[in-house]
């Protein structure tokens, strides 16, 4: 197991809300790490910063959490891993359909060749005008006055 995995896999055994601390990931890692693997500080330090940097995930202060990214590319893998089984026996259920689709669509030209377009009257626009205000003439007295 990678130890990208590993803090995937520590961050959701934990479920702290507002995301687990280094500290706490490295524990939960050292506590299932294979008992002929040894511990490496560097690797686990640069697999943490370059899923900061790929947006996996997302570091508050000193938390780290699963980006909504990363969650939805997971689910989406899940989805595709369990999906092919599935599909096997719906293909001979969608072939009949297409044929029902074809027959709808030949009765649909012939009901638009026999509507008739109609067009909508134009309505008239009028146009409102705004008052003009006058300017006062009094302000332009005193300011003659006072030179």
């Amino acid at each position: 197991m990678s130890y990208k995995a590993g803090i995937v896999k520590a961050i959701d055994e934990l479920k702290d809300r507002s995301g687990s601390s280094m500290i706490a990931i490295k524990k939960h890692m050292q506590a299932n790490l294979p008992k002929d693997k040894k511990w490496m500080n560097s690797t686990f330090l640069t697999a943490l910063k370059s899923g900061v940097a790929s947006g996996d995930f997302i570091q508050v202060k000193n938390l780290y959490k699963l980006s909504p990214e990363f969650k939805k590319k997971r689910i989406a893998a899940e989805k595709k891993a369990s999906a092919p089984k599935k599909k096997a026996a719906p293909k001979k259920k969608v072939v009949p359909k297409k044929k029902k689709t074809a027959a709808k669509k030949k009765a649909a030209p012939k009901k638009k060749t026999s509507t008739k377009k109609k067009t909508a009257p134009k309505k008239k626009t009028t146009k409102k005008v705004a008052p003009k205000k006058k300017t006062s003439t009094k302000k332009k007295s005193k300011k003659a006055s006072k030179k």
